[in-house]
């Protein structure tokens, strides 16, 4: 093999789900069989609309554009409007992108930014974010407040809010504290932003709200994927909205790189994004499969930390995470240590809502047992 050849997966962490077979192996021999809470991948079936639109779309023998149809940019523009109160957006502005992982993993790298460059990512965070800033070389550093990064000026600073895995939301006020700071040293947000419409105990706001940004979007990206609100991850639909300037480079870039949205998929998001009412009967599901899991976890002994949006509960029972994975795991039901998004997360554990009502009734029963 040449000796070129691994580099690059050589610098990169271990896929941290792969680390999960053991555990996965007990879950699964459970006489009622595996409720699995770990990876949060959608189970619901994707809304007729939506399918309808696929399918109508499906004949497509040319190549789709990269900047995405006329349709689905303006599609994305109202619907970030109407659902979360952004204004000021243009279509110019919208990019769609092949699922919210890909355009974190690479935007970095298409950014240009390499050794020479600092990434900043939650104390507690998405492994994307870091796995995207080994990706292009650039350094990588924790934190979740100003005062932790000094005199640092980091080119890329990466927000999550509502967060995975805790499901924190961030304020108004820290939210306009970050943007300023940012502004002030020339780097770049961007606010990864998929789990803003599953909001339960609290009101999260995008980073180009203009309570947030004032209406100004410079140096501002939103992250935001159809996998969780939409049910569409097999789909891979997502898109980022935000500073023209920057959305522009990243087409550019995008445009030589061949990183193109099938077009049938960019027909479905479309009709996703301009649809609220099955958003909203997701939504639902979610909310009621929470009010079981929650009290249920509870009630086990679990303390519940954060968790006021988003599709995960942030649970411990105070010892190391990866023995509460193994006491779940006993029981069916598998989880993802916390220890996976940092480590500031070794006691605690991920539980995922996206199962179905019977799987979380029996993970109910189960902690009851």
């Amino acid at each position: 093999m040449p000796d070129t050849v691994g580099r690059r997966s050589a610098s990169l962490p271990v896929f941290p789900w792969d680390t999960l077979a053991e555990a996965t192996a007990a879950a699964r021999a459970h006489a009622g069989g595996i409720v699995d809470l770990s990876v949060g991948t959608p189970v619901d079936p994707v809304a007729p609309l939506i399918r309808e639109a696929l399918a109508a779309a499906s004949s497509a023998p040319g190549y789709p554009t990269t900047a995405g149809t006329v349709a689905l940019r303006e599609a994305a523009v109202a619907a970030l409007h109407r659902r979360y109160g952004v204004t000021g957006l243009t279509p110019e502005a919208v990019l769609p992108a092949i699922g919210t992982k890909e355009l974190i993993a690479w935007l970095p790298t298409v950014l240009g930014l390499g050794d020479a460059d600092t990434v900043v990512v939650p104390e507690l965070a998405y492994p994307t974010y870091e796995v995207s800033a080994l990706l292009a070389g650039a350094a990588v550093v924790r934190a979740d407040s100003l005062t932790q990064l000094g005199p640092a000026v980091p080119a890329l600073v990466y927000l999550n809010s509502p967060s995975n895995p805790t499901g924190r939301v961030l304020g108004v006020e820290h939210l306009r504290k970050v943007v300023g700071w940012a502004r002030e040293r020339g780097a770049l947000i961007a606010s990864d932003e998929c789990y803003l419409g599953l909001a339960w105990d609290a009101s999260p706001l995008s980073v180009l709200h203009p309570d947030v940004c004032d209406g100004d979007h410079t140096g501002l990206l939103a992250l935001h994927s159809l996998s969780k609100t939409s049910s569409l991850a097999g789909y891979r639909a997502g898109f980022v909205a935000g500073d023209p300037a920057v959305v522009a480079e990243l087409l550019a870039v995008r445009k030589h790189a061949g990183m193109m949205v099938p077009t049938p998929i960019q027909a479905a998001m479309t009709a996703a994004l301009a649809d609220d009412a099955h958003e909203s009967e997701q939504r639902d599901r979610y909310r009621h499969r929470r009010e079981l899991l929650l009290p249920a976890l509870r009630r086990a002994g679990f303390t519940v930390d954060h968790s006021e949006a988003g599709l995960y509960l942030w649970a411990t029972r105070d010892e190391p995470g990866r023995e509460t994975v193994g006491w779940l795991a006993q029981r069916g039901i598998l989880v993802a240590p916390g220890e996976f998004y940092g480590p500031r997360g070794a006691r605690h554990v991920r539980v995922a809502l996206t199962a179905t009502d019977e799987r979380i009734a029996a993970a109910v029963d189960r902690l009851a047992a």
